[in-house]
């Protein structure tokens, strides 16, 4: 009995369960980290992707992202809880979620207290997951700092008095406010189909294939409405956004990040930002970290950019970035799911929530009220994988869960 007892306990643990999809995503090649080419044909190749959102700076010029001398401390939770929801994909359990949706890893917090931490696809703590889109938040808090600092001027300042190179484009004729709201009027398609406006974006700075800088948006020239009439979602606009940043601050945005947020909120690992040709940080995607670190960032905003006891972002710029600015960022009018504030998402209901979102399954979803923080990486199919209703789902269950044992 107690070996059968032994056995199904071993059954029973966490990870025991198969992940799905598991050789479609190169289990017997090891999850191999793939070329830039194979990459970029990932939507064929599976096998690249695993291994590659967390190993990126391997394949992918970078800057490092130093953590400090001291570690903020995260608790662990005596025993974990059980968690149910019902989703597209599963319902159930957080076994049924990780049996279900290609996730690398998932992290569940209330306050400093991890009550799940799950790693899939032979993934490890150490591992560094890339941001995807989760870096355009980054990039809008690291602006929050800047103006504090007076280092930028005003968010109704134009792009082109940050970036001379763009004086005279459409995006250095719109002020940095429209582009933090995606509201630039500027014409961009991103349907993530490999031949749309993002695909050349990232074949110019990702992929290497231009000069970096300034040129890589030079030929996103047409403005189809004027600026801030409306929401439409564009990678170049925060890639502009990083090139305003990286001049205004007077040094890599990798330096910034780690001066002004990865050393004061205590990461307990380096992380890396991806570059262009020129050094540029490709502001629009990029960041690598570990689940955990991705778990602090989501805290300290969950505090408002407190942590430690130290204000790390101003309270008012990370309360102004996930309001709607205007009308049309509000929830129903931005999207049918969704408002939107500054490089981040809004989430629907009575009060403040939000997310940062990333392809392919990166999240970090935030409720302040709660101070409950979930993290997910995942290896999803692309932009329709029905995973992601999953992963929301999942979030809003944990937020009433944990609110109804209060």
């Amino acid at each position: 009995m107690r070996a059968v007892a032994a056995a199904l306990a071993v059954f029973l643990s966490p990870g025991a369960f198969a992940a799905p999809d598991e050789e479609i995503l190169g289990k017997s090649q090891g999850y191999p980290v793939c070329t830039l080419s194979q990459y970029a044909a990932a939507a064929y190749n599976q096998q690249c992707i695993v291994g590659t959102l967390s190993r990126f700076d391997e394949i992918v010029p970078f800057h490092k992202v130093a953590k400090g001398a001291s570690t903020y401390p995260l608790r662990r939770a005596a025993s974990e809880p059980e968690f149910r929801y019902k989703g597209f994909v599963a319902q159930g359990t957080v076994e049924d979620f990780l049996a279900k949706t290609r996730a690398t890893g998932l992290l569940v917090m209330q306050g400093d207290t991890i009550l799940v931490e799950r790693y899939q696809y032979e993934r490890k703590p150490e591992h560094r997951f890339t941001s995807m889109s989760m870096a355009k938040t980054v990039v809008a808090m690291l602006i929050g700092i800047s103006l504090e600092e007076g280092l930028i001027k005003s968010i109704d300042d134009k792009a082109e008095q940050y970036v001379p190179e763009l004086r005279g484009h459409p995006y250095g004729e719109t002020s940095l406010r429209h582009l933090l709201t995606m509201s630039s009027g500027v014409k961009f398609v991103e349907v993530y189909n490999g031949q749309d406006d993002v695909s050349r974006l990232g074949r110019a700075t990702l992929l290497q294939q231009g000069p970096g800088g300034a040129a890589s948006v030079a030929l996103f020239r047409e403005r189809e409405r004027p600026a801030g009439e409306r929401f439409h979602y564009s990678s170049a606009e925060t890639y502009v956004l990083g090139l305003a940043l990286r001049a205004a601050v007077g040094k890599p945005l990798a330096d910034y990040l780690s001066e002004k947020v990865w050393q004061p909120m205590g990461a307990e690992a380096d992380a890396t930002w991806l570059v262009d040709k020129s050094g540029q940080e490709l502001s629009f995607v990029g960041i690598n970290a570990t689940l955990r670190d991705w778990g602090r960032l989501g805290l300290l905003l969950a505090n408002d950019g407190a942590l430690g006891g130290k204000q790390i972002i101003p309270a008012e710029w990370v309360r102004s970035a996930t309001n709607p600015d205007a009308d049309r960022l509000k929830f129903g009018v931005a999207g049918r799911r969704h408002g939107y504030g500054y490089q981040t998402w809004l989430l629907p209901g009575d009060r403040r929530a939000f997310a940062l979102l990333g392809f392919r399954g990166q999240a970090v979803m935030v409720d302040p009220t709660t101070k409950t923080v979930v993290v997910h990486t995942g290896a999803h199919w692309g932009a329709g994988d029905p995973a992601r209703s999953d992963q929301f789902q999942l979030f809003y269950a944990v937020v009433r869960q944990i609110e109804n044992r209060q």
